[in-house]
């Protein structure tokens, strides 16, 4: 009696059972979006972008500080000049051209592929924060522990696809080894599609390597399962660190985003369609050299979009020209046909205040009806990326549920037995108590969890609970419930076996001297 007293108290199976019976956690598929696309580009001005941007890869070039990258490029018969490559058009749109408009990500659950291109959109949570805001609301440095939490969130949130990487930085476990301690996390606590760290071409590697003891090397070779990101260094720089890291990938045909990583005004022209102009230029240039380390490799069109504030200098998300980019951005990747990534839910906020609400709502939207596939950073950013709040976490989770049900459009299956329904009702009627509304009613409308619609009296009644504080509480519910995938014990071994061989391996520098 005493065992099974301590059992109710902790919580154990039953309690995972009911929240699972009461909260629905399974993945919701890929998003289909069938909204129109909203395009304010007209054919003349998307010609416009491309012709300025061939322009820019001819007659400016591109500098990629990187000697390995440099040969190739000579090799595939670019102008290089010491580390400029200038890009001739038509060498441009040939190598994009092998890039796949379309592909399906492979998760270790079978149940959870995605694919991704076209229409074809997932939301993945945000990563790269130094601190987070945790489950207390208290900011401060995380740790594995903190990083494992949102990958176990992450599993959990239906309308989340990846468990991401790096979503907040371990800081308490040493620089050289993070990226397998990231990866690992990534690969135990989901059994959703991930990201892999590229950090550095020989960490890209080691990402690599983990995913051939998961996968199986030869499955690599026709299956994407895991994401790169390489950043550019705007304007018009690609560094060995990056282009490394490509390279790792790309030789195992896997994908990476090419990802521009724009400061509008400060890093381009303080202009809106001359920064997509160099933006498209720069990630167009990255394109162009994953299929020159493999054709055919499948590759996503990047960046990362901020307008500068010209009073601080700080970094501004959720302003229109951000919007107005994304539109654009979305036009231009349409244009070449390759599947492109973007921000979301970006906020400046410090706390998650009404300023994180508006400002995550506002790309949210933008991004959606941009027609983005890789949704990036779309839970939990705040503080211009500084931290991750776990709050913001599930309630941006929930926001992408939401856009999710919208971008599905509306559904018809019901008309004629919702109109029956008006001709029983008739005038000055009701429709709670009609069989329609019964057989309907928990599809009909989408009911947030995280949202407090009731009177004020029953708020009152309820503690009076603000967002964050409901928001905490719904995530220390679902941890309580969390049940871990459990991967292949063999494999488990295998993987850790791994780390612990590049643990003694890698020198305390990091691995700078390591071959890339």
């Amino acid at each position: 009696m005493e065992v099974m007293e301590k059992q109710t108290r902790r919580g154990g199976r039953g309690a995972r059972r009911t929240l699972r019976d009461t909260h629905d956690i399974a993945m919701l598929p890929g998003l289909e979006n069938t909204l129109p696309l909203t395009e304010p580009m007209d054919e003349e001005q998307v010609g416009r972008i491309d012709d300025a941007s061939m322009a820019i890869l001819e007659e400016v070039g591109v500098d990629f500080r990187d000697e390995i990258a440099l040969q190739q490029w000579k090799d595939a018969g670019a102008k290089v000049d010491g580390q400029r490559v200038y890009l001739d058009r038509e060498m441009v749109r040939e190598l994009i051209s092998t890039i796949p408009s379309t592909f399906t990500y492979h998760a270790r659950d079978p149940k959870k592929n995605v694919k991704l291109g076209g229409n074809q959109s997932i939301f993945v949570p945000m990563t790269g924060a130094p601190f987070l805001r945790d489950l207390e609301d208290v900011r401060r440095w995380p740790t594995l522990d903190d990083l494992a939490m949102f990958h176990k969130l992450a599993h959990m949130l239906p309308a989340i696809h990846s468990s991401a990487h790096h979503i907040v930085e371990p800081m308490d476990h040493p620089v050289p080894h993070r990226h397998l301690r990231i990866t690992y996390s990534s690969m135990k606590h989901s059994d959703k599609t991930f990201m892999g760290m590229t950090t550095s071409g020989r960490n890209g590697e080691d990402v690599m390597d983990m995913c051939a003891i998961l996968f199986g090397e030869e499955y690599l070779e026709t299956h994407p399962v895991v994401t790169g990101n390489i950043n550019g260094n705007s304007p018009l720089v690609w560094d060995e660190t990056m282009l490394g890291a490509c390279r790792a990938f790309n030789k195992r045909n896997q994908p990476v985003l090419c990802s521009p990583f724009v400061l509008g005004g400060a890093n381009t022209p303080a202009s809106t369609a001359a920064a997509v102009a160099q933006l498209n230029a720069e990630a167009l240039s990255a394109l162009a050299y994953t299929q020159v380390v493999r054709k055919g490799c499948p590759a996503i069109y990047g960046h990362y979009l901020s307008t500068v504030s010209m009073k601080s200098g700080a970094p501004m998300a959720g302003t229109p020209e951000i919007s107005l980019m994304n539109y654009m951005i979305g036009q231009m990747a349409r244009f070449y046909n390759v599947p492109w990534r973007t921000s979301n839910t970006l906020g400046g906020a410090k706390t998650f205040d009404a300023q994180a609400g508006y400002e995550s709502a506002t790309t949210l939207s933008s991004v959606i009806h941009a027609g983005a596939n890789y949704i990036w950073h779309s839970a939990g950013w705040n503080e211009a990326g500084m931290h991750c709040s776990t709050a913001k976490f599930v309630v941006d989770a929930e926001q992408c549920a939401m856009a999710y049900r919208m971008a599905e459009g509306v559904k018809w299956g019901d008309f004629d037995e919702a109109l029956v329904a008006i001709r029983d009702v008739g005038p000055g009627g009701h429709y709670l108590g009609h069989p329609h509304t019964y057989e309907n009613f928990e599809s009909a409308f989408f009911m947030p969890e995280l949202f407090d619609n009731n009177s004020i009296e029953q708020w009152q009644a309820d503690g009076s609970k603000e967002i964050t504080e409901r928001a905490l509480e719904y995530a220390k519910k679902l941890l309580e419930s969390y049940e871990e995938p459990k991967l292949d014990k063999a494999r488990d071994e295998e993987l850790l076996a791994y780390i612990a061989k590049r643990e003694e391996q890698i020198p305390d520098n990091g691995g700078l001297n390591e071959e890339h």
